[in-house]
């Protein structure tokens, strides 16, 4: 299975995804570019910028609901 359809997966099933878990999980050393990947297919993924606890901010990402 390729990183973007394991991170599709992890968003289809209602989980949200962040670099950090994406390398973990996956190996995935480029999670934007995967979800950019995947924004062009279509899918509606929504990003939140959360402050880790060094003051630092990541991105969150998470598929939309369609309307």
């Amino acid at each position: 299975m390729s990183q973007k359809s394991e991170i599709l997966k992890v968003l289809k099933d209602g989980y949200t995804i962040t670099q950090l878990e994406a390398l973990t999980w996956f190996g995935c050393s480029r999670l934007a570019a995967r979800i950019g990947e995947l924004r062009q297919e279509g899918m509606n993924i929504s990003t939140t910028m959360i402050e880790t606890h060094n003051g630092k901010y990541v991105g969150k990402y998470h598929l939309m609901e369609e309307a």
